[in-house]
């Protein structure tokens, strides 16, 4: 049970995370029943699971929408949270993993190792979270379990501690090992069981070890012994007296169109009429899959939903560190229209309101065009958007052909400088853009003395560059993998303000591109296509078509494995064209694996279409102030009028 008000509390947060069909969902039933949160498991092919509550999933059979849920297992509180498998809806699992004590990865014993499942494991990795291996579907024909091991010890770590028989002789000896202390103890035969248990805790909180479980979630085997597992190796230890601190995961509406927010509380209490960020929060809920119940108080450790949140976006923290931004992020943008004659600004409202819940949908409106346009995972995420708009909205949206997600970025280094002076107003930056390893990012540096422009100035245009994604010169995508210098700027002691900076700081580092060498960057996948042995080559050749690479076929008998890489624009048809030619035999892995140069430049800027000139809302010119009124001066000759020199 949670421990008594006052006291540290040990509440287990786990999340449970596969690959699409690994079994995750009906893991999760099992769990919630032998917890006492249900009185018998539900079965996603009858559509009746707790946790994949909304008529989308259960018509479609897959997990959407992260849900949760609480259980009791041996006195022991877990707060147990089921994520999407599908690749399209990752965002929202990966949104979940910082409230994460835990993760159960499930790896289907027919299937084996999937691409996914190891960009899962990536992102656990990089979160520190300890992890529990669970391999589901030993029952059926053609599972392996020796292969799936050995698959797990080669690509994700060989650490792994087998725990069938729960903590056995063999499991004590892997303990042993971890600690020179104890495995004298061991040697000697004097190790104590509570000392073994203690140096496994430890080592599985600290990522040293992994245990590994196996069953059949469906025919109820082996998830006991998994549950034993988390009882036995797992632990917290969350202070409910500290000042409140929490996480916000997840943001949904209820059927009555309340924001609800969903919190993991890190330390402290929440009540009713408390407040976070400065909002107060009106209602808390702890949801048990769809259903909630009112509670009265919520504490350190708890998962918690809470209505009145107007402000607070999905990933902010109250009282606590930021949180790691999201590494998973929409490769494909469609352009969006309403076939059941609704004004584009009613579909915008809805849409807002959808973005809300999935940040990443980047919502973008072009006036000049009266246009929206949408980013995407992939064709399946708008086919469920199409259905979730008009259930709840009655919308019936139509999506154009989807085209790639482009960045661009800069060749060598450039200068760029911006002033702002409209009447009563004053700054001027000084900025340098300097390329950057390709998936660094945008990161800022100051080599500007505090004599020169004070500390909080700096801070604020180190704010500036860093709030928002700048639209390149080329094609108005997001820029990325630059280092942005401050090399000098100036404040006025009446006149500036902090939105001075702001503008002036944009207005640099656009000013800092429109002198560059951009380069256009474009989307890739690492690619894994299993085929009949004969077709091997046809693979190999398809992806060079496409302006891809292709290593050396893997041949196991009869079947093949090509890995590769291919830019996501080429690859978006293929699927088609894979199933046919392989008559469904093959099966085809696409996960994501960074940005490069794009393949043909000149082409997609056709497409595109951009032109940084009439882009006005974001210029490059600068506003100086002359017989007490602003005005413009072009990029072009702002340099020249700048009022300091780095």
């Amino acid at each position: 049970m949670a421990a008594e008000r006052g006291s540290m509390r040990d509440v287990i947060t786990v999340g449970v995370l596969a690959h699409v069909d690994a079994g995750k969902t009906t893991l999760c039933e099992q769990i919630l029943y032998h917890g006492g949160a249900l009185r018998q498991p539900g079965r996603v092919d009858h559509a009746d699971t707790l946790l994949d509550s909304h008529q989308i999933e259960q018509r479609r059979g897959i997990t959407i929408f992260s849900g949760q849920a609480d259980l009791c297992w041996q006195g022991r509180r877990f707060f147990l949270v089921d994520t999407p498998g599908h690749v399209d809806f990752s965002p929202e699992m990966e949104r979940v993993l910082p409230t994460l004590d835990c993760a159960v990865l499930v790896i289907s014993a027919a299937e084996g190792l999937q691409a996914h499942s190891l960009t899962i494991w990536s992102l656990l990795r990089r979160l520190r979270i300890p992890v529990f291996f669970f391999i589901n579907k030993t029952d059926l024909p053609g599972a392996d379990l020796p292969a799936v091991l050995a698959e797990l010890r080669q690509k994700c770590s060989p650490d792994l501690l087998q725990l069938t028989n729960g903590i056995d002789e063999a499991a004590c000896e892997q303990a042993a090992l971890t600690d020179e202390a104890l495995l004298e103890h061991y040697l000697a035969g004097t190790l104590s069981p509570d000392a073994a248990l203690s140096a496994l805790r430890q080592a599985v909180r600290e990522r040293r070890l992994f245990p590994v479980y196996h069953g059949s979630a469906l025919r109820d085997e082996g998830v006991t012994q998994l549950l034993d597992g988390l009882l036995q190796l797992t632990g917290a230890q969350y202070d409910a007296d500290a000042p409140l601190a929490a996480h916000l995961y997840q943001i949904r509406h209820d059927r009555q169109g309340n924001r609800v927010a969903f919190l993991k509380l890190l330390a402290g209490r929440l009540r009713p009429k408390d407040s976070l960020n400065g909002e107060k929060v009106h209602e808390l809920r702890r949801y048990q899959g769809e259903k909630y119940s009112v509670l009265p108080l919520a504490e350190a450790g708890d998962l918690v939903a809470v209505t009145g949140l107007t402000e607070m976006r999905s990933g902010e923290t109250a009282g606590a560190a930021a949180v790691e931004k999201p590494q998973l992020t929409p490769l494909l943008m469609a352009r969006v229209t309403c076939e059941s004659g609704q004004p584009l600004s009613t579909v915008l409202a809805a849409l807002r309101m959808l973005e809300e819940e999935e940040p990443t949908l980047q919502l973008h409106w072009q006036e000049e065009l009266q246009e929206i346009q949408i980013a995407v995972m992939g064709k399946i995420q708008l086919e469920v958007l199409r259905e979730t708009a008009l259930s709840r909205f009655g919308l019936a949206l139509a999506f154009g052909e989807c085209r790639v997600l482009y960045r661009e970025t800069i060749r060598g280094s450039v200068r760029g400088c911006g002033h702002f002076e409209p009447l009563r107003h004053y700054a001027e930056v000084h900025l340098q853009l300097e390329e950057a390893p390709r998936g660094s990012g945008v990161c800022f540096v100051s080599h500007c003395t505090t004599d020169a422009l004070a500390l909080h100035w700096q801070r604020l245009i180190e704010t500036h560059v860093l709030e928002r994604e700048h639209p390149g010169a080329l094609a108005g995508a997001p820029l990325t993998d630059v280092r942005v210098v401050l090399l000098a700027g100036q404040a006025h002691l009446k006149h500036t303000e902090g939105g001075d900076f702001r503008e002036a700081t944009y207005r640099a580092i656009r000013h800092a591109l429109f002198h560059a060498e951009n380069v256009l960057l474009e989307p890739y996948y690492a690619v894994t296509a299993e085929v009949p042995a004969a077709l091997a080559g046809r693979v190999i050749s398809d992806l060079r078509r496409m302006h891809g690479t292709a290593e050396a076929p893997q041949t196991q008998g009869a079947e093949s494995v090509v890995r590769g890489r291919c830019p996501v624009a080429e690859m978006m048809r293929y699927q088609e064209e894979f199933t046919t030619f392989t008559r469904g035999a093959g099966r085809l892995q696409l996960e994501f694996d960074g940005y490069a140069e794009c393949q043909d430049t000149a082409a997609a800027l056709a497409e595109i279409g951009y032109d940084r000139e009439r882009d006005a809302a974001n210029p490059a010119d600068s506003v100086f102030c002359a017989h007490g009124a602003g005005y413009t001066v072009k990029w072009q000759d702002a340099a020249a009028m700048m009022h300091c020199q780095p």
